[in-house]
């Protein structure tokens, strides 16, 4: 019965820790992270990565990619979709590039330092978001293109990484199977996902909505994110993939809002928590002061490269000055979306045990850092308006 206590101190500290962190600003996704440090075995070791927090965690990562997923809005893109397009796609070349090359500069293989690319292509806006709102800038040009290229940067780079996994996995079933077998998967993949969303996924809910059960209408939501989930895994696209399309899928139809409140309940006040913690579990500081100049080199990588490639994709769409670097500096935290594929890259050998911990550790730089940039910016630009 040790895993009670597990389930009670995981989530009584990552409250604890979400709390004192909304309290002085940092993001709280931040604070859990930490928790998993603290509880686990590179400090206190009242924790371990067991086989009870690893399925809870893997529940937690397919939650949070189908709220990722939910809050996707297509309708705000389709508005801006000229520039969140140039923003998102240089926003992910310039990362994509350095990343490889920081890769290759220590010496990683060409398959793992195409991942760390991958990885640090990722975007998570939710705290620039918070940042616009404080501000009052969410519904300036600045503020809607930065959430539409954060749409696309989801969609884009979960392909990359879904066809990564199936394409460069040595652990997986298809390895087996010839390229152009392998590549008309991945197009079965989509076009079942496709008609899915179109046809299978809005009756699915409203059946639901004629159950007389309680809570139907999530239920048979987790029913279509699990079953989506499963797809993609069987299909070794990876199960984050197909929860993510759920997601999407859901968020085109009349449902979203109500499903985006009752999944956020079960989410975050569980199974998220869990998952992020679990990353904390995982980390090690034994060894990292000689990875001290890879931190280094990689955060300054990671940053500048998503501020100039945010900033050249919003110049070269029609804005100016400081404007442009409002867009980039919007696009710099990696958050979330980085923690999870950083994960998926420690279990598919992507990334190496070595190099976890410093990884993650240049992703928690990234999203104090973001927030500090997106708010010196425009700053600026509202001393540039009074004058």
């Amino acid at each position: 019965m040790f895993f009670l206590l597990t389930l009670c101190l995981v989530l009584l500290f990552t409250k604890l820790a979400g709390h004192f962190c909304n309290r002085i600003g940092i993001p709280s996704v931040i604070g859990e992270l930490l928790v998993g440090i603290l509880i686990g075995p590179a400090i206190l070791g009242w924790v371990k990565p067991d086989e009870f927090m690893h399925y809870f965690s893997e529940i937690g990562v397919i939650i949070l990619m189908f709220i990722a997923g939910l809050e996707s809005d297509l309708e705000l893109l389709k508005k801006y979709w000229r520039p969140a397009l140039a923003v998102a796609l240089m926003g992910i070349i310039f990362p994509a590039a350095m990343g490889f090359g920081v890769g290759e500069l220590f010496q990683f293989s060409v398959q793992n330092a195409i991942f760390l690319g991958v990885l640090f292509s990722a975007t998570s806006v939710s705290i620039s978001v918070q940042v616009l709102k404080d501000l009052k800038k969410i519904d300036t040009e600045e503020g809607a293109t930065i959430l539409g290229a954060a749409v696309v940067d989801d969609i884009v780079v979960v392909l990359i990484l879904g066809i990564m996994l199936s394409l460069m996995n040595r652990s997986t079933p298809d390895s087996s199977l010839p390229l152009w077998e392998v590549l008309l998967l991945k197009v079965f993949f989509f076009i079942v996902i496709f008609a899915a969303s179109k046809w299978l996924v809005p009756w699915l809910l409203n059946l639901s909505e004629k159950l007389v059960a309680i809570e139907a209408v999530s239920a048979i939501s987790l029913v279509v994110c699990l079953g989506f989930a499963y797809f993609a895994e069987m299909l070794d696209m990876g199960a984050i993939i197909g929860a993510f399309f759920a997601g999407v899928a859901i968020a085109q139809t009349d449902y979203r809002k109500r499903v985006d409140e009752k999944l956020e309940t079960i989410g975050y006040a569980v199974f998220i928590p869990m998952f992020f913690v679990s990353i904390g579990l995982n980390m090690t500081f034994a060894g990292m002061s000689k990875h001290f100049l890879f931190i280094v080199i990689l955060t300054i990588a990671a940053v500048l490269s998503k501020l100039l490639g945010g900033a050249l994709g919003a110049r070269v769409t029609g804005f100016k000055g400081i404007s442009t670097l409002i867009i980039g500096s919007g696009m710099v935290s990696r958050g979330e979306m980085a923690l999870i594929i950083a994960q998926v890259g420690l279990t598919s050998s992507f990334l190496s045990e070595e190099y976890y911990s410093s990884v993650i550790i240049v992703v928690i730089a990234t999203t104090i850092i973001a927030p500090l940039l997106l708010k010196a910016t425009i700053m600026k630009q509202n001393k540039q308006m009074i004058v």
